[in-house]
């Protein structure tokens, strides 16, 4: 969208690294820095800051006919005011009307307050009253002197997302300001309008900010007033416009054409000691044929615990190798990559191709062996962890690039290894060209989120288990049946079993159900006193250790491992192969074994803490176990008391094996940012349409985004400027 231009150069604000739009030039510095914590840098954004909720001053109550449980707009006369100190220090004002006595009750005040209630003065005040033991009161009711006569609101109250500092008094003037003064015109052509049944975009966005006291306040407080629909379909409609132009650039890149050739694939296939499953079979030649295209496939290979993605992402590396091109496979920890690393190398080595294993943990002379390879092209798969990407590796003719937990890498991370480049097999750089992208994801995507923030990619689905893998049991059992717990851990080993003992690490969840953002919860800590994320890991850290020592003792006959973050790479990898190979049977671990540990002996786990857990990661967690053929079980050890949330989820995972299932509570619990990765993914977070109830919408924004691409580029184009702007750049690269 077009702005008009002022003469007053943008401010950086320091706190914040965002630079306001010039449309706030004469805003003071403080008010900048506050208004760039709530994502506000232009006027624009200000007429898109729309309310949390409404408050209605559009009608004055006398004090004795005002509603219960409500909050009221009441105008009444001071009678008397003062500070009393029992039981605690307060702002007492009496004030009556003609009908009735109320008194307003302030806890937190300024001395200066006392002033305002001058015996005599007309106040305005908009709270709930309530029965105290001194009759009808407000407690802290917002307020003002007023003047009699003053006519009441025409609208009703906006009241919007803030920030400290920031007074809605101060955001509502900010915002009629800007709308007054911005082009609110339509993005979209009238057709388009017509055929949705939408309002305009000016009438939609003035009603939300000034609507009418006869509204219908249901539809109003749950967004499915009209004027609130055009808004989330706007998102969504830009949402998919970003997503479908970005598919179309990458479809304008060059990449190498990864012909099957099929001979090494054949041996591979002939040499295992299973048959694919029909998903995994269709996921492979979904995969075969984007591979042969010659522009870059971004593919997410998506499915349940166990279901059998790696060897898949082998067959295709195959075929990427069978052309003479250069596979890396990259994944966030080093567990998970090492899972891989032994996988590929028993899989390739005998097939003649070569597997070299690189971390961060590697040490100098052997990297700069095996980054002599790569360049050399000697090697043909390299795998690892976030070291593949930096600056010192650099591929020979890099064809392939397959990313594992792919949410779990920062955005520019992911760019930088498709950025690596891909060369000609002489090694001389090809022109406009980018390897091949296979993403994996063992988090099963519910259908909206993928709709929505995966549909710039093709997506491969494995939707069945292998052959003989049985369900696993998940049974709920609270913290004071522990010594039931502890034997029957000593009968699984007994019996030649092995088990995983879970102790949770930070990735807790606070009591409403989300994850704490770091920065939040340490500044939060700090003020209290309490340990931040650093500390926080280093008491979980304690309790795996105690935990350790305390069930060594327990089982004297057992051996008993521990495998922690804190572990150096080769004691991790040390105590996680002898797991493997049986030598030890119970395995005390942080949750660093959510992903990446296949040890099919392994049919018993108990999760510490259950509670504080996400649902994605206790379904993680519980795949570990049930890899083989033996019934497996998963105990989930909780603590009392457990608050709603706490018990929801835990109906939710004791309920539920299906990995789409537990996604979808998931999506509807926590909204889409953790199983993302939001903060990394680099995608806009929608702000105002949900994914769990407004399918109907996003369904009608891929038909427009569709629509408007193909017959009305401009609109498209003024469309993507208003609601993006520049946030988009990135996206889902």
């Amino acid at each position: 969208m077009k702005r008009e231009a002022t003469t007053a150069a943008p401010r950086e604000v320091p706190a914040t690294g965002i630079t306001p739009h010039a449309s706030l030039a004469g805003l003071s510095k403080g008010t900048l820095e506050k208004l760039a914590k709530l994502n506000i840098a232009s006027k624009f954004d200000l007429v898109l800051h729309l309310p949390l909720r409404y408050d209605d001053e559009t009608q004055l109550y006398p004090i004795m006919d005002a509603p219960a449980a409500r909050d009221v707009l009441i105008e009444a006369t001071v009678v008397a005011c003062d500070i009393k100190y029992r039981p605690r220090r307060q702002l007492v004002c009496n004030l009556e009307d003609g009908s009735g006595n109320v008194t307003l009750r302030f806890f937190s005040f300024y001395g200066s307050q006392v002033k305002h209630f001058v015996p005599g003065a007309r106040v305005r005040a908009f709270g709930e009253i309530r029965q105290g033991f001194f009759g009808a009161e407000m407690v802290h009711p917002r307020y003002r002197i007023v003047q009699p006569g003053l006519p009441v609101a025409e609208a009703l109250t906006p009241v919007y997302p803030t920030t400290a500092g920031l007074g809605q008094d101060t955001l509502r003037k900010l915002i009629e300001r800007a709308l007054a003064s911005e082009k609110l015109d339509d993005t979209l052509p009238d057709t388009l309008i017509a055929h949705y049944h939408l309002p305009t975009f000016r009438d939609a966005v003035y009603f939300l900010h000034n609507p009418l006291p006869d509204v219908a306040r249901d539809d109003l407080q749950s967004r499915e007033h009209p004027a609130w629909r055009r808004m989330k379909f706007d998102e969504l409609l830009a949402q998919q416009l970003s997503m479908r132009v970005h598919q179309q650039r990458r479809r304008g890149v060059g990449a190498p054409a990864l012909r099957p050739r099929g001979a090494l694939v054949s041996r591979f296939l002939k040499a295992l000691p299973f048959e694919l499953t029909g998903a995994q079979q269709r996921a492979v030649a979904q995969i075969r044929e984007d591979l042969s295209k010659p522009h870059p496939m971004q593919r997410l290979l998506q499915g349940d615990v166990g279901s059998g993605k790696t060897v898949v992402a082998a067959i295709a590396a195959l075929q990427c190798v069978e052309n003479n091109f250069q596979v890396a496979l990259m994944a966030p920890t080093e567990i998970l990559a090492e899972q891989h690393y032994r996988k590929f190398s028993s899989w390739l080595t005998v097939l003649g191709i070569a597997v070299v294993w690189l971390s961060g943990s590697t040490k100098k002379s052997l990297k700069e062996q095996i980054l002599a390879q790569i360049a050399s092209g000697e090697t043909a798969v390299l795998v690892g962890t976030h070291a593949l990407f930096e600056d010192d590796v650099v591929f020979h003719n890099l064809g392939f690039a397959i990313i594992d937990e792919q949410h779990r890498f920062g955005v520019r991370q992911r760019l930088a290894l498709r950025l690596k480049g891909t060369h000609s097999a002489t090694g001389k750089p090809a022109a406009n060209a980018q390897p091949h992208q296979l993403m994996m994801s063992a988090t099963p995507i519910p259908r909206t989120l993928a709709m929505s923030y995966y549909a710039d990619l093709d997506v491969s689905v494995i939707d069945e288990l292998p052959p003989g893998r049985t369900p696993v049991t998940t049974k709920l059992v609270s913290d004071t049946r522990r010594e039931e717990v502890i034997a029957r851990v000593r009968e699984a080993c007994a019996a030649g079993s092995q088990a995983y003992w879970v102790c949770p690490l930070v990735e807790e969840i606070e009591s409403d159900g989300s994850p704490p953002d770091k920065q939040r919860l340490d500044a939060r800590q700090s003020r209290v006193g309490r340990p931040g994320r650093a500390g926080m890991e280093a008491l979980q850290l304690k309790a795996a250790l105690e935990t350790h020592e305390t069930l060594s003792a327990a089982f004297p006959e057992l051996k008993v491992g521990l495998a922690h973050g804190r572990l150096k790479s080769e004691e991790k990898s040390a105590v996680m192969g002898a797991f493997q190979r049986g030598e030890v049977q119970l395995l005390v671990a942080t949750t660093v074994i959510e992903v990446g540990v296949d040890v099919p002996n392994a049919a018993l786990m108990v999760i510490e803490s259950a509670e504080r857990m996400g649902l994605s990661q206790l379904h993680q967690l519980r795949g570990r176990v049930g890899r083989g053929a033996a019934h497996s079980a998963c105990i989930l050890l909780y603590r009392m008391p457990l608050s709603p949330m706490a018990r929801e989820r835990l109906k939710i995972i004791f309920e539920n094996t299906d990995g789409f299932e537990v996604a979808r509570h998931d999506l509807r619990m926590r909204g889409p940012g953790e199983l993302l990765g939001a903060r990394q993914s680099g995608v806009p977070m929608l702000r105002f349409a949900d994914l769990t109830s407004d399918v109907n919408l996003l369904d009608a924004a891929r038909d427009a985004a569709a629509v408007l691409l193909s017959e009305n580029q401009v609109a498209a184009r003024a469309h993507l400027g208003r609601w993006l702007g520049g946030r988009g750049d990135f996206l889902k690269v």
